[in-house]
């Protein structure tokens, strides 16, 4: 068994914004949340490689992974339409 935790990206985005906004230390932030500080190290590495020019009037870490996480429910949400558009097509040109 592993003894490995896994964590959300809303939860690794909030420590990301705690970081960065905050000016605390990685050291600060990773024993308030109960986190290794080599892991929220590399949480903001990730983010700060992704986002090289990141300034105050740029979106933080939360807005970014809210943005993703509409994006993939947008994609889901459209293949259910076009399923559902299908499916009521397929019944109704049976019904004729």
């Amino acid at each position: 068994m592993s003894d490995r935790r896994s964590f959300s990206e809303e939860f690794k985005a909030g420590a990301v914004e705690l970081v960065i906004s905050s000016g605390r230390s990685l050291a600060d932030v990773s024993a308030e949340l109960g986190i290794k500080d080599g892991t929220l190290g590399n949480w903001v590495r990730a983010w700060k490689t992704e986002h090289p020019g990141a300034g105050a009037d740029e979106p933080g870490p939360v807005e970014w992974a809210k943005y993703r996480a509409l994006q993939a429910e947008n994609a889901a949400l459209k293949k259910e339409n076009e399923f559902l558009g299908k499916a009521s097509a397929f019944f109704a040109a049976k019904h004729l």
